[in-house]
């Protein structure tokens, strides 16, 4: 699990790309303190697992699954990129719940400045939409931020200073595809009340629904016997 509160911005040494696949290699500093093969690592909001270390870099396997549902494919090498370690069990919680599950992409519409904070306004598609509320939460490529407001087709979200300066949000222009996660809290909720997240239109409403295959019984199974001591 993780809080969306960035620790450290890396940067793409190096792009290892396969037909459905692709490697990152990201340079970073101290967010890589005490890190080992295998430890997952959030950037840009996804939960990526450490497959190789070396003295300042780590690197990253994708699948088409990552690739399909996040901005990660678009990624070039000398890009920044928001990187957050998972929380320990006895760590500070300071933003909110982050999976590192991206639900989908969406793209910045507009940047505004006012005074020293930054305005951003992200048009996401309708499924996504439904889970952003104003006030609420949401990790854009995995930072934690409030919902300033949001209709049917745009949300928008207020940056301070110190957000701008020390994530990659500051590299963000009109046009741009960012990872987004909604709020873990109101998938359970719609799920809980008869909701259908997570069941796409080919999903069987029910687990009794599916087809089961009949498999002869082994030849060791029979009558089971009950011991007691």
């Amino acid at each position: 699990m993780f809080t969306g509160i960035i620790q450290e911005v890396g940067r793409v040494d190096a792009i290892e790309r396969g037909a459905q696949s692709a490697r990152f290699t990201i340079s970073a500093g101290n967010v890589l303190d005490g890190v080992k093969l295998g430890d997952s690592i959030t950037v840009n909001g996804a939960c990526l697992t450490v497959v190789e270390q070396h003295p300042g870099r780590v690197a990253f396997d994708t699948v088409y699954e990552t690739l399909q549902k996040t901005a990660l494919g678009s990624l070039a090498i000398g890009d920044e990129v928001n990187m957050e370690p998972s929380l320990s069990a006895n760590g500070r919680f300071d933003g909110h719940i982050v999976q590192g599950h991206v639900d989908g992409v969406g793209t910045v519409a507009s940047i505004r400045e006012v005074d020293n904070s930054y305005y951003i306004y992200i048009t996401a598609s309708a499924q996504m939409l439904r889970y952003i509320v104003r006030k609420g939460s949401i990790a854009i490529d995995g930072i934690s931020l409030t919902v300033v407001d949001a209709d049917d087709k745009t949300f928008s979200v207020a940056i301070i200073p110190h957000t701008w300066d020390n994530t990659n949000l500051h590299t963000r222009r009109a046009g741009d595809q960012v990872n987004l996660e909604t709020d873990i809290i109101g998938k359970y909720v719609e799920k809980l009340i008869g909701g259908d997240y997570g069941r796409s239109e080919t999903t069987p409403l029910r687990i009794a629904d599916l087809e089961r295959e009949e498999r002869p019984e082994p030849a060791w199974a029979g009558p089971m016997t009950a011991y007691r001591e």
